[in-house]
């Protein structure tokens, strides 16, 4: 029997990545919650799991060579687990190439452009119009190239879906609170939607989402698919 994985998450886009992964793979995993609003991600603990005190982590007691490993940065997680099970990378060398190219793009693009936006749009002490409408933009930007790249592909990496429509979906899913519209993005919207038919996926994005101060998501009803 494989030993379970040690999930470190908060419900929150980078922490889905992951969770939604272990859904769609179906491995057995164990949730420890890192509540960064409270700081728990500066725990001694925590940081000897993830130095540069972000979640989500995992600790995987059957490793490489049978021993026990622990993983930061929802990117390296995707791609541990991808080549631990052998899905969601594709079957070619140009499949991975692709995946890998487009998880690079969210983890440089889209999550700190859209992370950006959240911020000075919702928490930001000061009303900083300039700040506001770099990030949103920004965001904009990645967006059309997303679409782009979805109305050539029915998934981002091609013809099959991937860690990298994976690692991107959360942070996409929150379109409305980054003040973007999907009315120009009709490959984008398809896709949002076509993932979000996606049972184990659904089952990702619920982990704890009562935990969540926001009830608005557009593509959301987590309160249909409660948390593990």
């Amino acid at each position: 029997m494989t030993a379970s994985i040690d999930l470190y998450y908060w419900p929150t886009p980078n922490g889905w990545k992951v969770s939604i992964a272990l859904e769609e793979m179906d491995l057995d995993y164990t949730t420890y919650l890192i509540n960064i609003g409270k700081g728990d991600q500066f725990a001694p603990d925590f940081l000897k799991i993830a130095p540069n005190n972000r979640m989500p982590a995992i600790i995987d007691p059957d490793g490489p060579d049978g021993q026990s490993v622990s993983v930061f940065e929802s990117g390296a997680i995707l791609l541990y687990l991808a080549r631990k099970t052998g899905l969601f990378m594709g079957t070619t060398d140009r499949d991975r190439i692709a995946v890998e190219e487009w998880l690079m793009w969210q983890m440089g693009g889209v999550g700190p452009m859209a992370g950006q936006t959240h911020h000075f749009l919702k928490y930001a002490p000061q009303d900083i119009a300039y700040a506001k409408k770099r990030y949103r933009d920004e965001t904009a930007r990645l967006y059309g190239v997303l679409d782009r790249r979805l109305s050539e592909t029915e998934f981002v990496a091609g013809d099959f879906y991937s860690i990298a429509d994976m690692s991107i979906w959360g942070w996409a899913s929150l379109w409305e609170g980054q003040q973007q519209t999907l009315e120009d993005k009709p490959n984008l919207a398809r896709w949002l939607k076509q993932l979000w038919d996606r049972p184990a996926l659904r089952r990702g994005r619920a982990l704890h989402a009562d935990l969540r101060g926001d009830r608005s998501d557009t593509w959301v009803q987590a309160d249909l698919f409660p948390a593990k």
